[in-house]
């Protein structure tokens, strides 16, 4: 199947192996991939067997997603796989500016390593957003610095772990979330700041890695951008913003459509999102009536969407050289030195 065509959105699962109904869903919706969270993981062999079942339906090159960060944000954890530190825990150890860089790309490739060898090939991660005094802790120790060039060289050296060991990192949250005073898994958040302060600060890490191939929206109003509509579902901040003055070319995902900030029924939120200029849709929860009214919307993937879809799943190579026991070492005596 991996040559049909597919459907602009990604869907979640109900549970550790796919229902008979969620097997039908997948073949007749044709979803671009498939994300997984902490609901869908018990084991090693449980989840290569669940993410043989999704390409089984979806295809051999189907992109199965999970958001494996570190710290708070972590769906494979122990007692099975290690416990990362979060994005701040690296700044924080005082070592050279290169060292810290060396280390958070030898974590993203211990990761990437875990990922690969149960058949996930994409990762969200980095988060590049900008912390600012006062904003939500939602994003918090999530983020890499409060500086903005810093964020932006630490998150490519976590993408560039990623891409050593055969797995896309996806950039979050697309044009930030860093500003929020809410939590838009709970609500919608309002940022007022000027346009000239977020061009100055939270756009700058998501220019300088522009060049990588997948993003993640997010669901916030920039009242200096456009006051009415969410950045996922509006034009000006996607196409005005995102594609044009930050200069991000690659494959444009939401954040989770099932999200709280947004409102109004799933195939008229994925409809305003593809009409924006997002590429793929993204719905996480595994509550198939959703998934089929996103499915509805989403359409297929044709056109530059298509074409982005296509780049982004090139870059897949196959995982340079890597001892993960010697790695881990590595890793865990840099941790332990900087305490």
């Amino acid at each position: 199947m991996s040559g049909s065509v597919t459907r602009a959105f990604i869907c979640g699962c109900s549970g550790l192996a796919l229902s008979l109904e969620e097997k039908s869903f997948l073949r007749e919706a044709r979803p671009w991939g498939a994300i997984l969270f902490k609901r869908n993981v018990a084991s090693r062999e449980q989840l290569r067997a669940l993410t043989a079942e999704i390409r089984e339906a979806l295809g051999d090159d189907a992109p199965i997603l999970v958001d494996q960060e570190g710290g708070r944000v972590q769906r494979l954890g122990p007692p099975v796989w290690r416990a990362y530190p979060s994005a701040a825990a690296f700044e924080k150890l005082g070592l050279a500016p290169e060292e810290t860089a060396r280390i958070v790309r030898l974590g993203a490739r211990l990761i990437a390593h875990d990922l690969r060898e149960v058949g996930i090939n994409v990762d969200c991660l980095p988060v590049l957003d900008v912390p600012v005094d006062g904003s939500h802790n939602v994003i918090g120790d999530r983020a890499y610095s409060r500086a903005p060039s810093e964020i932006a060289r630490l998150g490519r050296a976590a993408a560039e772990g990623l891409l050593d060991g055969g797995v896309l990192p996806v950039i979050k949250h697309i044009p930030g979330h860093g500003r929020a005073r809410a939590d838009s898994h709970l609500e919608l958040p309002v940022v007022d700041a000027l346009r000239a302060e977020l061009e100055a600060q939270d756009f700058i890490p998501f220019r300088a890695d522009a060049d990588l191939p997948l993003g993640m929206t997010a669901h916030v109003v920039y009242t200096a951008i456009d006051p009415e509509r969410p950045g996922t579902l509006s034009k000006l901040v996607v196409e005005g913003v995102i594609r044009g003055q930050i200069g991000f070319d690659g494959l444009l995902m939401t954040d989770d459509i099932s999200m709280k900030a947004l409102s109004g029924g799933f195939r008229e939120r994925t409809e305003a999102a593809i009409t924006a200029g997002c590429d793929i849709v993204l719905h996480c929860n595994g509550a198939l009536v959703e998934a089929r009214a996103v499915a509805e919307g989403a359409g297929d993937l044709a056109g530059r969407a298509l074409v982005r879809a296509r780049a982004a799943l090139a870059r897949i190579a196959a995982p340079e050289d890597f001892d993960p026991v010697d790695g881990a070492r590595q890793f865990d005596a840099a941790l332990a030195a900087g305490v």
